[in-house]
């Protein structure tokens, strides 16, 4: 996974950060990462059924690379691997949950009525 870095203008330091957390699944697991905590690969999957393991294990490669996630390979009698936020990847709190908080209201205020729009309601 090749990144660019953005030096430039104004704006760049905005497409830098969705390179790094864009995508259908990064910010829903990093969601799912800050406010649940540590997580099993299988819990991530249960918790967001609509992801392959395939996608869901390419998606946690890329954060784990980015620095935002770590994984942990625990020996026990059954082989367990956990993930969990870096300090770093902390640092995106605010942001995951403003994208929460805006999804949320955007939801309450639109969604039923572009629902109906799309099926040809009134």
């Amino acid at each position: 996974m090749i990144r660019k870095i953005y030096n430039c203008k104004k704006g760049c330091s905005v497409e830098s950060t969705l390179q790094i957390i864009s995508g259908r699944w990064k910010s829903i697991l990093l969601y799912h990462l800050i406010f649940d905590g540590e997580l099993r690969y299988s819990e991530l999957q249960r918790t967001i059924p609509g992801i392959t393991r395939r996608m869901l294990s390419l998606q946690l490669k890329d954060l784990e690379a980015d620095k935002l996630v770590e994984r942990e390979v625990i020996q026990e009698k059954k082989l367990k691997v956990v993930y969990r936020v870096t300090d770093y990847g902390y640092s995106l709190r605010p942001v995951i949950e403003m994208l929460y908080n805006w999804g949320e209201n955007y939801n309450q205020r639109y969604a039923g009525k572009l629902k109906e729009e799309f099926l040809g309601g009134s």
